[in-house]
């Protein structure tokens, strides 16, 4: 076997699960879980109504390119959301996948050059634990920059060595955050790029939560964004991912893209062709139908405003909490331990929290993560609120 899978961690819901063990939670209270970013607003009929209207194509091998109609949808969504004038070609700068976790993980298989002395993989902590996978299973170091209140819960990349940087081969980035909620400004994405080239390695922009914010005149900014208005036309060093999970609320469609620099695709798109990962056809047509329409999207923003507000207003007189810029988390600090105030939630009030510290690692001025939990305002409304009314109610009994 590998042996560098002896170097994963357990997944954050693995060690969820052991927490619980032994808990047995009031029976009168039904269970409402905020510990998984799992959408659970409806999927757009229209977005049903493609993939089975297409299931004909069943009969056909699906290329791992895409058709071209499906990256030209892509394109045309990308140069109009992160204003590009033009500059990302459909058929070398695009390329979709099978959602984002798994382009996420086989894209540091594709960059690392393990002929390189003790390449690092530079990531956000706390993180979408994937990022660390992929590079321990690359035979690359991970490298954790703590994203703290006191900086935004931003990076501060000003602090990292260029001894740092000379080693890395690849920079991860997640903006808007998981599980912050934080949005990278252009300047500081600007910085990164001029690093990146400088330095030589590769970017690597999560923002799959990019279509969740809160201020519809202030839309997060994107990796390729910043590249273009900074002048790198041809967003050299830049790859972003972006999926249909959270945006369209399809997390089963399993469909997202990578785009970004010509030449790094190209290279991304052979190790695909042997990775075998090709999008089924139904899957893709119904992808089109999703990037061509906005409609929804700002539906579903509107829908994630009415939980925060409400969630808001119950928990803000007993926790230090206030919106994020972007996507559906509140990343908040507990008044005890976060493994601990996640297991009396639980046991007494039958909700579900993630604790910070498993999405984060310690390090040298400790984990970013602890005292604070993740809560994925993804239930419906009512069950939101009444989350959020025995949160308040635990934290008023620990008082």
């Amino acid at each position: 076997m590998n042996p560098d899978l002896a170097k994963l961690h357990p997944y954050p819901f693995e060690k969820l699960a052991q927490l619980k063990q032994g808990c047995v939670p009031p029976e009168s209270k039904p269970h409402i879980a905020l510990s998984i970013g799992e959408p659970k607003h409806p999927t757009p009929g229209f977005i049903t109504e493609a993939v089975i209207s297409h299931l004909h194509g069943l009969s056909t091998y699906p290329t791992t390119a895409g058709t071209n109609e499906l990256r030209h949808a892509i394109a045309t969504w990308l140069d109009k959301r992160f204003q590009l004038d033009g500059h990302i070609n459909a058929l070398t700068q695009v390329l979709p996948v099978n959602g984002t976790r798994e382009a996420l993980f086989a894209f540091a298989q594709a960059v690392i050059d393990r002929r390189q002395a003790a390449p690092l993989v530079v990531m956000p902590n706390p993180f979408y634990q994937i990022y660390e996978g992929a590079a321990l299973l690359a035979g690359a170091e991970p490298h954790y920059l703590n994203c703290e209140a006191s900086n935004g819960f931003i990076p501060d990349f000003d602090a990292v060595s260029d001894a740092i940087w000379q080693r890395c081969q690849l920079l991860y980035l997640c903006s808007p955050g998981n599980p912050t909620g934080a949005v990278i400004d252009q300047a500081t994405l600007t910085k990164l790029i001029e690093l990146a080239h400088q330095h030589d390695f590769v970017i690597a922009s999560d923002e799959c939560y990019s279509e969740i914010y809160h201020d519809e005149a202030k839309p997060p900014v994107g990796l390729l964004e910043a590249a273009h208005a900074a002048g790198y036309t041809d967003l050299s060093r830049c790859v972003v991912f972006h999926s249909l999970s959270k945006r369209s609320n399809a997390p089963g469609l399993r469909s997202g893209f990578v785009a970004g620099d010509a030449g790094i695709l190209k290279q991304f798109l052979r190790y695909r062709t042997y990775h075998g990962c090709s999008m089924p056809p139904a899957t893709q047509a119904a992808s089109i139908s999703a990037w061509n329409d906005e409609d929804h999207v700002a539906h579903n923003r509107e829908l994630y405003r009415e939980k925060f507000e409400a969630v808001l207003e119950i928990l803000s007189p007993v926790m230090d909490l206030e919106m994020p810029e972007a996507s559906f988390y509140l990343w908040v600090k507990t008044p005890i331990a976060d493994t601990e105030f996640a297991r009396q939630l639980f046991e007494q009030e039958n909700v579900t929290v993630l604790p910070g510290s498993y999405l984060g690692r310690d390090t040298a001025t400790g984990n970013p993560g602890a005292n604070r939990i993740r809560m994925a305002l993804v239930a419906p409304l009512e069950e939101c609120i009444d989350a959020a009314k025995r949160i308040r109610s635990l934290i008023e009994n620990l008082n």
